[in-house]
């Protein structure tokens, strides 16, 4: 009876673990990924965002399901923008131009943790 307790509790504590692990926030690798095709119009450098550009954020938008979720992508997108002369001027344009609504202000100064 001891040894059904314990194995119950084992299978308990691997489902919770499991579901966890499932729900891991977004990785950045996938949100870089995604965003690539911004960089032009986020440095200036482009007239325009691209249509790879909103497609990626759309994307990225619609893989969003919970609040870590977004954090994760905010803090990628942020780590990114810092090393690649992303300029706010243009990254703020970039919801309005794809058709996205973040709910909050764009830009690399966005606090993620809020």
């Amino acid at each position: 009876m001891k040894n059904l307790f314990f194995s119950m509790v084992f299978m308990v504590s691997l489902i919770f673990f499991l579901a966890n692990v499932s729900e891991a926030a977004i990785a950045c690798g996938t949100v870089d990924a995604k965003a690539a095709a911004c960089v032009g119009f986020a440095t200036g450098k482009a007239p325009t965002p691209t249509s790879a550009c909103c497609s990626g954020l759309q994307q990225l938008a619609q893989s969003v399901k919970t609040v870590d979720d977004k954090k994760a992508i905010c803090r990628c997108l942020k780590a990114g923008a810092k090393s690649l002369g992303v300029q706010d001027r243009f990254l703020s344009k970039i919801p309005s131009a794809c058709g996205i609504k973040v709910g909050f202000p764009v830009s690399t100064a966005t606090n993620c943790e809020t």
